[in-house]
């Protein structure tokens, strides 16, 4: 199982929103990095949904539920289904992943323009431990 990041303005789709409709359809993504991750994402697949904007953090867990499929006509692009697993037992902000030396590769941190990316099993411990402490 492989684990991700999705980054989503909370004001145009939130955590909350997630929650309330269930699932959604993960696409509008038009960068071919982020798509390339979508294309990798399996069934199961974990990722922790981050509100970008002005909260700057990650907020909750969601669990892909469909591998990638087109979106669009052009077959550059996809988009995957994800449906809420569990909030965050406390948000993780930008500034205690910046703030983590064990984070410092983290691609969101490289990249941090891509809306999809993916995370490290080790990355991924670091992360929940920031969660729960």
């Amino acid at each position: 199982m492989a684990h991700w990041l999705l980054k989503s303005e909370a004001e145009s789709y939130g955590w909350d929103d997630l929650v309330r409709d269930g699932a959604t359809e993960w696409d509008g993504v038009r960068n071919a990095a982020a798509a390339k991750h979508l294309r990798t994402m399996a069934v199961g697949d974990s990722a922790l949904f981050y509100h970008s904007g002005k909260e700057k953090a990650a907020v909750g867990i969601a669990t892909i539920t469909r591998a990638a499929r087109a979106d669009g006509e052009d077959g550059r692009w996809v988009s995957v289904r994800v449906a809420p697993d569990r909030p965050l037992p406390r948000p993780v902000t930008l500034a205690a992943m910046k703030a983590d030396a064990r984070l410092a590769d983290l691609p969101m941190l490289r990249q941090s323009r891509l809306s999809v990316s993916p995370v490290g099993d080790a990355e991924w411990a670091v992360l929940m431990a920031l969660a729960r402490n």
